[in-house]
Formats: C-alpha cells, sequence, structure tokens
C-alpha cells in the first residue's frame, strides 16, 4: 500500500496498528517501523537495511525473541517492483 509517507505492508495482518514502510535506496531495501501505539518508534529509529536488521536480530536470539521476523524482504521486493 501507499500513503503520503511512502509504501507500507502490515508485518502482522491482524494488526493494523503496525506498518513496516519500504523504500530502495539506490539499490537497497530499506525499512522503517511505524506503530500507532508507539510513535517514539518511527522518531528513534531510521531506515534500517537486512543487515543492520541481521546483525540486531542476533542480540534477540538469546532472549527467545527474533524481531527480524517482521522485516520481510520478499514482501518490500514485491511492493517496490509495482512502483
Amino acid at each position: 500500500m501507499k500513503v503520503p509517507q511512502g509504501d507500507y505492508y502490515y508485518p502482522n495482518p491482524n494488526h493494523k496498528r503496525e506498518r513496516m514502510y519500504v523504500r530502495d535506496n539506490d539499490g537497497v531495501i530499506e525499512f522503517r517501523l511505524w506503530s500507532q501505539d508507539h510513535p517514539q518508534i518511527w522518531e528513534r529509529h531510521g531506515w534500517l537495511d537486512m543487515d543492520i536488521i541481521n546483525r540486531a536480530a542476533g542480540m534477540y536470539d538469546k532472549k527467545g525473541e527474533n524481531p527480524a521476523k517482521l522485516y520481510d524482504i520478499n514482501v518490500a521486493k514485491a511492493i517496490l517492483k509495482k512502483r
């Protein structure tokens, strides 16, 4: 989907209060999370590429969490291809 802020998908289709924005930055796909319940996420976190996401996810694996599942490179590619 697209709004003035950019292209996005819902990382959890059942939870429409969060959007994952995607963009192509000189051939590198980047992601940025927006949450209606936690607007500070958008303010504190900039655009992230998969390399950064995968490195950060390694810190959470030890805690039994994996935030990388929110970032779907295949969905992002499909969205950006439609442009």
